[in-house]
């Protein structure tokens, strides 16, 4: 992170969730004022609030760069309503990159200790471009006028701040604000003043000007004083607000007399040309939350507050709920190793197993909450693929509709930060490598002119299902099995490959079946990437496709890494859990009950379906006396839709055991691929594997 002055850090903190925040909202916006085709009032009012907001704070902040980004583009949406431009069109693809840089620029601050400004000089003469096409002063985009023409006396004509030469009739006051001596900061501290008195009255003038952008005026504030001309119809709310605010040494209210009647300017004949002084948000009243002075960060930020009520939500650092989850962790391990105890066996202690059994209801509720917490909806990373295709359509001249389900689905909050990576992928690889660029072929086929990206999150027997899906070209089993051929990853001859099998060989390492590199893929990267970082979060993706007809991605996640209900098996001594979400029925037969096909090997008919019996002592090769069927037990387990039946020596029980992932060396050894996910520390101490049972049955 930045570098800033010793005190900072938990302001920039609130900065940089703030920001980002703001600027997910700012592209939401766009898109969908894009597709509507028109800003409405609301749209633009919402749009100056957060751009009025971001620069704000990034002054505060002492980031300039930012804060002159953000004023340009607070310009633009000014000459857009104010104008009332229909013609707005080319301002989306500025904006958008706009908030690229703007986002990018974040990113520098939170993760480079030696953070050096980022020079957007470039940017900054567009979006000026930008606005001189909006007010006529530049043609616009092939040739049409601008919004209005430029006025030969408009530096006349307006200004958000005069120095006391007006003079206005009744109902207008001004108020001479003086600060305590020594209090620093004197232009910022006026600044959100002025805020706040925007909030209770319609602001028509203020001196000196240009207090956020302009550090040379806290002087003259601390000499002068802050003066603001208002309109309101009650001025005591305004003086009960200001009597409140903190540092003011002194206020002076002077109502403007009926003898020198003087119209206040209206906020549309401030002229585009005057906008380098006069910001949007300075020249019309705009409900913009003003950011936290300094003093106030720890008690104000992000919390929620609307017209006095209490605080009823709080942001709280992700470390402290990660350190929370680990303590629940062991707190849960800890009451395992207590209960369990072998100096306990063969003791009649009633009230020990009243408290103890006490004890596991509070961990358990405990344990609830904490999820609970963590648990964030999955709206966030879906919402950044509508970003994805409209900029993909423009590139490669798609016409696409994304449909987006079950975006209000929950994760836990560290799931979801690894989902971005492989979601942007696999949404490009629809847009670039699925949907056919000739129309003619898509329409040959029956299929709409218009395709469609969907991308769905169901919540399903304890894991979450996310599908990215298109209706476009699908995947060429054999021009799949050509490329691996000629790249030497065929593990097994081409002959014995299904078409399924075919098609998951583009998750393959360096796997490609697109000839040329383009912005967005063909070199050879990527979707080994995306199955990597989904198996870093306990998942698992798999490919399925009709060639000529569409692909679809299924990925699978836990809803938690952490901490599961389990039940305890034992297979020749070694101890092994499988989540409870995946049992279906135990059960114990006898050897004739036991189906032996040539084929398929043995099963079991239960209530009129067959099963497949896998002896986990025979699949993970581990010596056992317990091999009759007569003296073990089964448990039927099913996953997607895929049903098998487990042989085991006993089960020992249920219990609710922390997750612990295998050492990163272990991962050469493709342990996850033989169907175990992880481990757990047992109350005795030892170590029982957790079985991943998508992949057991899979395997």
């Amino acid at each position: 992170m930045a570098k800033i002055e010793a005190g900072m850090e938990a302001m920039l903190d609130a900065y940089l969730f703030e920001s980002s925040t703001l600027l997910e909202q700012l592209d939401e916006i766009l898109l969908r004022t894009e597709s509507a085709g028109v800003f409405t009032e609301e749209d633009i009012n919402e749009i100056f609030r957060i751009m009025h907001t971001v620069k704000g704070s990034s002054a505060m902040m002492g980031f300039e760069s930012l804060q002159q980004l953000s004023h340009k583009g607070e310009d633009l949406f000014f000459l857009i309503r104010e104008n009332k431009i229909q013609d707005t069109s080319f301002v989306y693809d500025l904006v958008f990159r706009m908030s690229d840089l703007f986002k990018a620029e974040v990113d520098q601050i939170q993760n480079n200790e030696d953070y050096e400004p980022t020079d957007f000089s470039d940017i900054i003469k567009e979006l000026e471009h930008g606005a001189d096409m909006l007010s006529g002063k530049a043609p616009m985009p092939g040739g049409a006028p601008g919004g209005v023409p430029a006025s030969p006396d408009s530096a006349t004509n307006g200004g958000s701040a005069v120095g006391g030469g007006s003079s206005f009739g009744a109902g207008y006051t001004t108020v001479k604000i003086m600060f305590e001596h020594g209090v620093e900061m004197e232009n910022l501290r006026a600044f959100l003043l002025l805020n706040k008195i925007r909030e209770e009255s319609e602001v028509v003038e203020y001196s000196p000007e240009n207090p956020d952008t302009d550090p040379s005026t806290a002087a003259v504030i601390a000499e002068n004083g802050f003066k603001v001309t208002f309109k309101s119809d009650d001025k005591e709310a305004v003086g009960k607000m200001l009597e409140t605010a903190l540092n003011i040494e002194s206020l002076e209210f002077e109502d403007c007399v009926d003898s020198a009647p003087v119209a206040a300017p209206a906020a549309a004949e401030v002229m585009p040309d005057t906008i380098e002084k006069v910001s949007a948000a300075e020249a019309v009243h705009v409900s913009a939350p003003p950011p936290p002075p300094p003093a106030a960060v720890n008690n104000a930020v992000n919390a929620g507050v609307s017209g006095g009520g209490k605080q009823s939500i709080i942001s709280v650092n992700l470390a402290k709920l990660d350190q929370l989850h680990d303590i629940v962790g062991e707190i849960i391990t800890t009451e395992s190793m207590v209960i369990s105890n072998p100096e306990l066996d063969g003791l009649q202690l009633e009230s020990f197993h009243k408290a103890a059994r006490e004890l596991r209801k509070l961990t358990d509720e405990l344990q609830d909450t904490v999820m609970s917490i963590r648990m964030v909806p999955l709206s966030g990373p879906f919402s950044k693929m509508n970003r994805i295709v409209r900029d993909m359509k423009k590139a490669l001249n798609k016409d696409v509709d994304l449909v987006i389900e079950g975006e209000s689905t929950e994760v836990d909050k560290s799931i979801v930060d690894n989902l971005n990576d492989p979601l942007m992928h696999l949404v490009r690889n629809c847009m670039d490598h699925g949907i056919e660029t000739d129309v003619n072929a898509r329409l040959e086929k029956g299929k709409p002119q218009k395709a469609t990206i969907k991308l769905a999150a169901v919540n399903a027997s304890g894991e979450v299902i996310i599908t990215i899906s298109d209706d476009g070209r699908g995947i060429d089993a054999e021009r799949v099995l050509d490329k691996a051929e000629r790249n030497g990853l065929l593990m097994k001859p081409r002959g014995d490959y299904s078409e399924r099998e075919a098609q998951n060989l583009i998750l393959l390492p360096g796997f490609s079946t697109n000839e040329q590199v383009t912005e967005y893929s063909g070199r050879g990267v990527g979707m080994d990437v995306v199955k990597q970082n989904i198996e870093k979060c306990g998942g698992s993706i798999m490919v399925e496709s009709k060639f000529g007809f569409g692909t679809t991605f299924t990925i699978k996640i836990p809803l938690t890494l952490a901490i599961i209900e389990g039940m305890e098996i034992e297979v020749g001594g070694t101890i092994f859990t499988i989540p409870i979400s995946m049992i279906k029925q135990s059960f114990k037969v006898t050897g004739d009950q036991v189906i032996r096909d040539t084929q398929r090997g043995e099963m079991i008919m239960i209530r009129g379906a067959c099963y497949p019996i896998m002896r986990l002592h025979e699949r993970f090769n581990i010596y056992s006396e317990v091999t009759e069927f007569e003296d073990g037990i089964l448990l039927l387990v099913e996953t997607e839709n895929k049903s098998v039946c487990l042989f085991s020596d006993k089960l020992i029980g249920e219990q609710q055991v922390v997750v612990k992932p295998f050492p990163t060396y272990f991962s050469r050894y493709n342990i996850k691929g033989a169907g175990l996910s992880g481990c757990t520390i047992m109350g005795d101490g030892s170590i029982a594997l957790i079985i991943d049972v998508a992949n057991l049955i899979e395997g």
